[in-house]
């Protein structure tokens, strides 16, 4: 079955109740190794709590003159979208974001990240709640960054991807744009082995792309994180990994984030030539579920909704981010909660 028709199906169990299509088209040999290779790891065991990243950036663009205000961000997810392993708040992705949106919007940034070390989907129901905490105006922003927990201890990818939608859902509805980077490609990393990092593969590209036809449909942009975005990891695995081999370092957060900025800023409208398609950069305009199939298998790359079942397949220029300041202090609380499992 090929990966476009699969997502479609693991995409409509979520929005219609069905519960069948977990990790599919693996032998239960396979599942067990899977439980006991997972078992025997220890990562991010000992890498600490991440570095809390909440506060203002870009406050150079700040002051009485400037209008209109702060744009508000916010960081959902697990410990990728938390930073955990790097050891300062500027080295964190939500940090590195905040920084890279207010030097395109030319305005300061307020950073809240609720992310969570060891969260699954079914925890983005808590963490919208506290940005929707009614305290203040919703995020004009979200990042969410969230999957890899849910392959690694199973969750069905139906019940995956309805929980994420509902989460996306909730903030469309309070009138935040929403950017999702999809789950990773789990098979590119160190320390899984075969058969393991075969199925790690197969499963988390399934649902990278029922990810994408779930919030697509919703007005919301997906942008992949594929392999954690290519060749920099596979070619230079000790500079881009931290110490655990699994969660990304500072250079490999970097990577990441300089990748996800322009499909954040193209969400507020801030990109020149936003969803113009570029045919020299083999952009498309594809049915949804061929563009989740497509994204899922080609890290970096963008699916923003265009009109009925059609999205745009984007593959935008990475730009070099602004070394991030220290956050001056925000009136709101809530950034990454204390370490559980690793995400």
């Amino acid at each position: 079955m090929s990966r476009a028709r699969t997502a479609r199906r693991i995409a409509a169990g979520a929005a219609y109740g069905g519960g069948g299509l977990g990790l599919v088209g693996v032998a239960a040999f396979g599942l067990v190794l899977a439980e006991v290779q997972f078992a025997k790891r220890t990562v991010g065991n000992g890498l600490g709590d991440p570095p809390r990243a909440d506060g203002l950036y870009g406050s150079e663009f700040s002051g009485p003159e400037m209008s209109p205000g702060p744009l508000r961000m916010g960081m959902l997810g697990d410990s990728t979208a938390a930073g955990l392993g790097v050891h300062r708040a500027r080295q964190t992705p939500a940090a590195l974001l905040a920084s890279g949106l207010a030097a395109v919007a030319e305005r300061p940034v307020e950073l809240r990240n609720v992310a969570l070390s060891g969260a699954m989907s079914d925890d983005l129901d808590r963490q919208v709640s506290l940005l929707l905490d009614g305290r203040g105006p919703a995020p004009d922003v979200c990042v969410i960054i969230i999957g890899a927990n849910d392959v690694t201890r199973r969750m069905p990818l139906t019940q995956s991807v309805r929980l994420l939608t509902a989460a996306v859902r909730r903030l469309r509805l309070a009138g935040s744009e929403v950017v999702v980077g999809t789950c990773p490609d789990l098979g590119t990393i160190e320390p899984v082995y075969q058969p393991l990092r075969w199925m790690a593969r197969r499963v988390s590209r399934q649902l990278a792309a029922a990810q994408t036809i779930g919030v697509v449909a919703l007005g919301a942009r997906t942008i992949s994180m594929g392999d954690l975005l290519g060749p920099e990891f596979a070619a230079n695995p000790r500079e881009m990994f931290g110490p655990d081999s699994y969660h990304p370092s500072a250079e490999g957060y970097a990577t990441a984030a300089m990748a996800v900025l322009p499909t954040l800023c193209a969400a507020l409208g801030l990109w020149p030539g936003s969803d113009r398609l570029d045919v020299s950069r083999d952009e498309d305009m594809l049915l949804v579920a061929k563009a989740a199939s497509a994204a899922a298998g080609e890290p970096g790359t963008e699916v923003t909704p265009a009109r009925g079942p059609w999205a745009l397949l984007k593959h935008r220029r990475r730009r070099r981010l602004p070394e991030p300041e220290s956050p001056q202090p925000a009136a709101t609380s809530g950034s990454a909660a204390a370490h559980e499992d690793p995400a």
